[in-house]
């Protein structure tokens, strides 16, 4: 099988899960009162579980390995910099689809880094897809939820953006494999940088979300969501 073709299938398996998030969020079964409240603040957490388990165990470990540590620190720092202004942008202008901005700015430069690491042939690679892929499901969800309360599309129109945005994932990707494999210290910058948009997005806009007065399930989902990716390691080790 060729390797091309397994970054552009992998890249849109994971923002696939973009619309699977969406399609989730508008189901009738999932709309009763207390039962909708938990379930959507632990898919939330279980988010945030992914993709802390994605910046832990893939993206800083294979981040720092071409860089040095002044280099590596001041490069996670500016993508938390970065993310922080997107965010204060999107809140001055009062947009209903942060949630979307997020899950774009943290889907795009993974991609990137994911081809990349599909060209180096990083042990890694399919970790990382998988954890992509973990945490757009619940990114979708979010997301959904927020412009289905805000706008007037349709679900269904909204759920056919999420799935074209998808495939902003292969074009990425195969950018990532094409050109940036040849540039080692470009793609650990790339991983580095959204290392610290997503912790920076972790802390800002999903854990304060998580809690949920008398319930104690939620917080779980973040515990699941990282032990998933740390079985997945282990495995691919």
């Amino acid at each position: 099988m060729s390797s091309l073709f397994i970054v552009v299938a992998s890249t849109l398996f994971a923002g696939l899960a973009m619309p699977l998030g969406a399609a989730i969020a508008n189901a009738r079964s999932l709309k009763s009162d207390g039962l909708e409240t938990e379930f959507r603040h632990s898919v939330m957490a279980f988010g945030g579980g992914a993709l802390l388990s994605a910046v832990a165990l893939v993206l800083v470990p294979e981040g720092i390995t071409n860089l040095s540590t002044a280099v590596a620190s001041l490069v996670f720092v500016m993508g938390g910099f970065c993310f922080m202004a997107i965010d204060m942008v999107l809140d001055k202008i009062n947009t209903p689809a942060s949630q979307l901005a997020a899950m774009l700015s943290d889907f795009i430069p993974e991609s990137i880094a994911l081809g990349a690491a599909f060209a180096t042939n990083s042990e890694t690679a399919f970790l990382l897809a998988a954890l992509i892929a973990l945490q757009n499901l619940p990114e979708g969800f979010n997301a959904y939820r927020e412009l289905n309360g805000s706008v007037t599309y349709s679900a269904r129109r909204v759920i056919l953006l999420f799935a074209l945005m998808a495939l902003l994932g292969p074009i990425a990707g195969v950018s990532g494999y094409l050109w940036l494999h040849q540039y080692p210290v470009l793609v650990s910058v790339v991983m580095l940088f959204a290392s610290g948009g997503i912790l920076y997005s972790i802390f800002q806009d999903i854990a304060p979300q998580v809690k949920l007065k008398n319930h104690y399930a939620p917080p779980m989902g973040a515990v699941l969501g990282f032990v998933l990716g740390l079985a997945g390691l282990m495995l691919t080790n």
